[in-house]
């Protein structure tokens, strides 16, 4: 089965209906060029406001006018919508929450980022509390699941998501260069596309991830939304400037490697305890 995957690779600013608008009619432009599963990166109605401590951000309950917005842009483009994510209010608690709508507009799932990051220029633990579980949601085009961000350096939750059934993963992201903090690692971007090509090729996933582009205060977020084969092939990759990117998966490929290298059924999980031990 051939699913034609969309990223929408864009900046952001101040204003909110702006962003929204931008993210709207480029969803519209994916579905144009064929596009039958889109995604949006993190955080994408706003500045990645969690750079700083303080900001002055306030989390809304769903549904909102942006939630509504994204239904109804599935609902006409006739595409699954992974919503990137938004800053939820939920029962006393503030997440941030990826909504997922199918092709008639409905919200099919929602995820909540279950890694928190907590470092100069993401502060995260300042404003999100953290999501308990994942989720694969089923779609006209394929088994869906979506992991947020910081999701993405952990093998397990990929993996759980691949025992559950998804057959595609997408990580909305938010992450870049920050000015004054070296990277004496090396480079952070390089490591980040090959842990997440790790992912796709350990669970014989496709593996999407979009993230923003653009400079906020000390961020220069580095594009590079790409989609992964099963097998670690990129099949598109972005560079550092606003576009649609898309890609065509064939989904059996996964079942093919699968028949083939046995990653799964050769799964020794009797000795994995330590995973979850002190």
């Amino acid at each position: 089965m051939e699913v034609k995957i969309g990223l929408v690779q864009m900046s952001m600013s101040s204003d909110e209906a702006a962003n929204l608008a931008k993210a709207l009619r480029m969803v519209r432009e994916s579905a144009k060029r064929g596009a039958q599963v889109v995604c949006l990166p993190e955080l994408f109605s706003s500045l990645y406001f969690p750079q700083v401590e303080d900001a002055l951000e306030t989390p809304k309950s769903i549904p909102s006018e942006v939630t509504r917005a994204l239904s109804a842009s599935a609902r006409d483009n006739r595409v699954v919508l992974v919503g990137g994510s938004v800053f939820e209010r939920y029962r006393g608690k503030s997440y941030n929450s990826c909504l997922v709508f199918d092709d008639r507009g409905v919200e099919i799932g929602r995820y909540r980022k279950v890694h928190i990051p907590q470092d100069p220029s993401f502060y995260e633990k300042d404003y999100f509390s953290a999501g308990s579980d994942y989720k694969v949601f089923e779609t006209r085009f394929g088994n869906v699941a979506v992991l947020i961000c910081f999701d993405q350096w952990y093998p397990e939750p990929a993996r759980i998501c691949r025992l559950l059934g998804a057959q595609m993963l997408f990580y909305p992201t938010a992450i870049g260069t920050v000015r004054g903090i070296e990277q004496a690692e090396g480079s952070w971007q390089d490591a980040w596309e090959t842990v997440q090509r790790g992912h796709a090729i350990a669970n014989s996933v496709v593996v999407a991830a979009v993230n923003r582009v653009g400079i906020e205060d000390d961020m220069e977020f580095w594009g590079g939304s790409f989609v992964s084969d099963q097998f670690g092939k990129v099949l598109v990759r972005g560079d550092a400037k606003e576009r649609v990117l898309l890609a065509s998966c064939d989904l059996k490929l996964g079942e093919d490697i699968e028949s083939g290298w046995g990653f799964r059924r050769n799964r020794r999980p009797d000795t994995y305890k330590r995973i979850t031990g002190p």
